[in-house]
């Protein structure tokens, strides 16, 4: 399917910061639990948060906190997202 003919949105929340309830949307777009949409890799959560017992709730905090932590880029096309990552997953949600 040419993907270049839909409209999609992508998700420019370093911009403008997500609140609670947008990320628990995506995650429900995404079919993605707290953890799954959250870059491990980055400093800010080994230095804060690797190997604490978190909730989800704690998770998606820590997303508010530092919006850097979660993965990008996020497309949304209709009620479905896909982390872009490669591109070609773009295609996931067409």
């Amino acid at each position: 399917m040419d993907t270049m003919n839909q409209e999609y949105q992508v998700v420019l929340y370093l911009e403008k910061p997500l609140t609670v309830q947008e990320i628990k949307t995506l995650l429900d777009q995404l079919q993605y639990t707290p953890i799954e949409l959250v870059r491990t890799n980055e400093l800010i959560w080994k230095q804060e948060y690797r190997g604490k017992e978190l909730s989800d709730e704690d998770i998606i905090q820590a997303m508010i906190k530092h919006p850097q932590l979660i993965e990008r880029p996020i497309i949304i096309h209709k009620e479905k997202a896909v982390v872009a990552r490669p591109a070609t997953k773009i295609k996931e949600i067409f």
